[in-house]
């Protein structure tokens, strides 16, 4: 039997062992599981190049039954459809042939493949109202290390997409759950590298035949999923890199709701762009202690920031563990997805325009904000200044999401010189705006009259630093567009 390709609708939500443990013990869903004990072995070559084709091969022990299955992973795949090729095979070494994918991606490397991984899971399945619910616990071995995963996967059998959301929330009414971003496959990938650490961004890769609607299905879902990746590194161990990360994440979608207005409800967007202004700002407090620390001697004073910064976090990990941020997440995750701006009549021209046209526009319209907006440079005040960074960075985001829609040799070489003249505009009116919110930073804490907060608002230093701003802006006026 050859392997049969597929799309799967599903939803995954990530929950704590005890929160499984009442979730099974309630009467959501109805009749007895049925239980399977598994065991999957996960392959690649010596280089990892499935990993970095975006593919996952694997081959998983039921019970006697074995069956083969090839998935595309992380950036390859979207959060709500990923293609999938499935087979049975009689034992643990993987058939690779022509029906799959692996030869065209690996060539003569396509036969070069053995264990990276494994994981051993106990799973619980229930089927209610045309929906597969997966409740599975167990953990991935990579050599000495392993790691413990407890998640839900709703699979569409049939009916409306809609229902998976719904039954997500009824579950999440029941015990806490968040949206899952990550495969099986790819918590044994971290486990075979270093620590986990901060993620940033992944780079897009969107393909030139996409309309502009599908380009922001996959931007927003790349957004979604990198703000995800960051929160339990913030939750679990505070990290301030993982923060600050997960800050931009909710930057860059804010900025993709920008870019693409004109494609949207006002009323849909700025919900959303209100409840993720409410979670940045949320954030933005132990953001800016933490900012502010680095700045800062040893000592009393640096106390005095540190004790605050500690504060801030409690309250941004209570933010982050609120109902409201996991409702935002599910509906944003939902509204992407299945939303009804997909169907409206007055947004259709917008939403069928190729993405690259699409992004040729706003690029222009952003470019013509900043260079509009920056003029001048050294006599704006704080405030214009300001608005001008906020739009260098919807700029900057824009150059992320739609690089890849100009792939052309001249394109590229432009582009490069383009985001490097943006990036060292955005730096130099970071340290900008840094420096003018130290004081009223200092002045919360107490701390505006203390010897050491001289140094960190210093009025020469702000003389610099707009001087610098005001020839980054000569440099970023004067580089070519790389889009058109």
């Amino acid at each position: 039997m050859t392997a049969v390709p597929s799309d799967e609708a599903e939803l995954k939500l990530e929950l704590t062992p005890e929160g499984a443990d009442r979730l099974q013990g309630s009467d959501l869903f109805t009749g007895e599981p049925e239980a399977v004990s598994q065991h999957a072995i996960y392959f690649d070559t010596s280089g990892h190049d499935l990993l970095e084709a975006g593919l996952s091969l694997r081959i998983r022990r039921n019970g006697q039954d074995r069956v083969q299955t090839i998935k595309a992973d992380g950036p390859a795949a979207g959060m709500f459809i990923r293609p999938e090729w499935e087979r049975p095979v009689s034992g643990d070494e993987p058939v690779i042939d022509h029906e799959t994918p692996i030869p065209a991606l690996l060539g003569d490397e396509a036969p070069a493949v053995s264990p990276v991984f494994t994981v051993e899971n106990e799973r619980r399945l229930w089927l209610n109202e045309g929906i597969e619910i997966t409740l599975d616990r167990g953990k991935v071995v990579a050599g000495e290390r392993n790691a413990s995963f407890c998640e839900i996967e709703l699979e569409l059998k049939q009916g409306e997409a809609a229902g998976l959301f719904a039954l997500a929330r009824r579950i999440d009414a029941l015990v806490p759950v968040r949206i899952g971003v990550s495969s099986k496959a790819e918590r044994g990938y971290r486990l075979i590298g270093p620590a986990p650490s901060a993620v940033k961004a992944s780079r897009l890769k969107l393909e030139r035949g996409l309309t502009a609607a599908e380009a922001f299905q996959q931007i927003a879902a790349s957004c979604l999923r990198h703000f995800r990746l960051n929160e339990p590194l913030v939750l679990d161990h505070r990290d301030e890199a993982a923060l600050h990360q997960a800050r931009v994440a909710i930057r860059r979608l804010r900025s993709a709701l920008t870019l693409y207005k004109a494609m949207f409800p006002d009323d849909e967007r700025r919900r959303f762009n209100d409840e993720l202004r409410w979670l940045a700002a949320e954030l933005g407090k132990a953001r800016d202690l933490d900012v502010l620390s680095g700045q800062a001697e040893g000592g009393a004073f640096l106390d005095r920031i540190l004790a605050a910064r500690d504060d801030a976090y409690v309250e941004a990990v209570a933010a982050l563990n609120s109902q409201r941020a996991r409702t935002l997440t599910l509906d944003l995750a939902e509204w992407t997805a299945i939303g009804a701006w997909l169907a409206r009549e007055d947004n259709r021209e917008t939403r069928e325009t190729p993405a690259r046209d699409f992004a040729a526009k706003a690029l222009d319209r952003f470019r013509r904000k900043v260079k509009k907006g920056g003029r001048r440079m050294e006599k704006l005040d704080d405030h214009a200044r300001h608005e001008v960074r906020k739009t260098a960075k919807k700029l900057r985001y824009a150059t992320d999401f739609f690089g890849t829609l100009f792939p052309e040799k001249r394109e590229r070489r432009r582009r490069k010189h383009f985001v490097d003249a943006l990036e060292d505009l955005q730096d130099r009116m970071g340290a900008l705006n840094d420096l003018v919110g130290a004081p009223q930073l200092l002045h919360d804490l107490g701390l505006a009259e203390a010897p050491e907060a001289v140094g960190i608002a210093d009025r020469k230093r702000k003389g610099e630093l707009l001087e610098a701003a005001a020839e980054a802006y000569g440099a970023f006026a004067d580089a070519n567009r790389f889009w058109r």
